[in-house]
């Protein structure tokens, strides 16, 4: 990834001039273009100060990817968004639980590297027994 630095903020708002303040904070446009490619594969606007190391900006862009994947184990595989419940504390019960789960299989996998035989459906086939 390279970073190139862009005048201006990422709004349409911070384009132009208000209250006699130049627009926005400047933003760096991260750009990621493989050898093996004709054309960068992903870019990805940042305003984090220029004074960061462009390794280090990489690899906070980088840990998105690892949110976005948890975020979509939680829903998908894990049930966080199964609840249909009408309080706050049966919701909070819920979270509690899914974010448990996503725990205990996380910790299993890094314990390992490999399977131990904990699958997300033998765990589920656990629970309902």
């Amino acid at each position: 990834m390279a970073g190139i630095p862009l005048l201006g903020g990422a709004s349409p708002a911070s384009h132009r001039y208000q209250d006699g303040r130049p627009p926005g904070k400047p933003v760096w446009l991260l750009v990621e273009w493989p050898e093996s490619e004709q054309a960068p594969t992903k870019y990805c606007l940042c305003d984090l100060p220029a004074h960061y190391m462009p390794r280090r900006l990489v690899r906070l862009v980088k840990c998105r990817w690892k949110i976005e994947q948890d975020y979509h184990q939680l829903k998908e595989e894990l049930g966080l968004d199964h609840y249909e419940g009408r309080n706050w504390q049966g919701w909070h019960h819920h979270v509690t639980m899914v974010m448990l789960a996503h725990a205990f299989l996380t910790l299993e996998t890094l314990r390992n590297k490999k399977t131990t035989g904990w699958t997300l459906p033998r765990t589920r086939r656990e629970i309902n027994t």
